[in-house]
Parts: C-alpha cells; sequence; structure tokens
C-alpha cells in the first residue's frame, strides 16, 4: 500500500465541510484539508435519482493514519453513508510528502 493517500469525501453544508476539515486536522489525522465547492453532484439514492449541491474534501494524509480518518469522518459525518475514498498518491515532491508525514499522527504501535 501506499505511505500518502488523498482521501475524498463529501458534504452538503460547506459550514459541515468547515467543521470536519478543521477537527481531522486538529486531530492530526490529516497534515491538510482543502474544502472545494460547491460542486454539483448528480447520483442515485435509495432508488431515486438525486442532483445535489455539494462541497468536496481533498485530505492528504498517510496509510497508518487512514483507520482512524475513516472512522473519524462515520463519527462526524451528516450523511448515512458518506464517501471515503482513498487513492494513493504514487508521486509528489519529496519536501512536501515529508510535510504529510510529519503533520499526520502515527496511528500504529510506533506513535
Amino acid at each position: 500500500m501506499a505511505v500518502h493517500l488523498q482521501v475524498l469525501t463529501t458534504v452538503g453544508v460547506q459550514e459541515d465541510g468547515n467543521s470536519l476539515a478543521r477537527g481531522i486536522v486538529e486531530a492530526r489525522l490529516a497534515s491538510c484539508v482543502q474544502v472545494v465547492g460547491p460542486i454539483r453532484s448528480v447520483y442515485r439514492w435509495k432508488g431515486k435519482l438525486e442532483d445535489a449541491q455539494e462541497w468536496q474534501l481533498l485530505i492528504k494524509t498517510t496509510a497508518d493514519a487512514f483507520p482512524a480518518l475513516e472512522a473519524h469522518i462515520k463519527a462526524n459525518h451528516s450523511y448515512e453513508t458518506p464517501e471515503i475514498i482513498a487513492t494513493p498518491i504514487v508521486a509528489g515532491s519529496a519536501e512536501y510528502l515529508a510535510w504529510i508525514s510529519a503533520e499526520t499522527k502515527r496511528t500504529d504501535a510506533s506513535s
């Protein structure tokens, strides 16, 4: 598994995104969260076509921190089934990747 990840989630209200982002960074579950939006999402939910305005959170973290980050998102998200997608960062500047590692709390036994 990749050492660094970008995790994506969406929220329905900008204030929820700002609060979730702040909580994630304060808990050191990620080095940075970008709140982008509004965006338009068209999706099917419980058999019905939905068209909604959302805000997207782009979360920079480590693979070690992902389980705790996922739990935090689920515990603090207003959606019944929040989108949580982790994409490996396969390359990046050494300095930026080192910053992600330094600012994200390790959650394994060596922390």
